[in-house]
């Protein structure tokens, strides 16, 4: 674990998973909309949602596939991890009250790079609404400690201004 006790490379094995949940609010699709600029009025104006094929309004797919991003950022990998690429297939529409459950799953490490290779999934009422795959930059235990060592190892330069 780092020191922010998220997953390093060297902790993380092929098989392990972990699930975050949000219920998408009201609030949170007004919010999205003006903090994107997607006003798009499938998201906002129920009167013209309704006489879409959704038969309602629904949430950003972005604003949904977001829960993944708070996955990876706080379950797995965990803090310290950084996004390098994520795709998605949006397969259903999230709705206004629904509850998110994202869920990451390692498929492949490769650790000489220090990556992870993520399943990324959403579901909704056990349906999938998102399917994708996320590749994420991790830190290393084994890269800190030789960076600690050589830093440590390193001879101490006579400081100029004490003289």
């Amino acid at each position: 674990m780092n020191d922010l006790n998220g997953y390093d490379i060297e902790d993380l094995s092929v098989g392990m998973m972990a699930i975050f949940s949000k219920t998408i609010t009201e609030a949170d699709i007004v919010l999205f909309a003006g903090v994107s600029g997607d006003t798009n009025a499938i998201h906002i104006n129920e009167e013209y949602a309704a006489t879409t094929p959704f038969k309602g309004r629904i949430a950003h797919g972005f604003l949904s596939a977001s829960v993944i991003s708070a996955a990876v950022a706080n379950r797995l990998p965990g803090p310290g991890a950084i996004y390098m690429d994520q795709r998605l297939e949006f397969l259903a529409p999230v709705r206004p009250g629904d509850t998110v459950h994202a869920t990451v799953k390692v498929i492949e490490v490769i650790a000489e790079r220090g990556r992870v290779v993520l399943h990324t999934t959403c579901k909704v009422k056990g349906v999938k609404v998102i399917d994708g795959e996320a590749r994420v930059k991790v830190d290393s235990s084994a890269r800190r400690a030789a960076k600690a060592a050589a830093q440590s190892a390193a001879p101490l330069l006579p400081d100029p201004l004490s003289e």
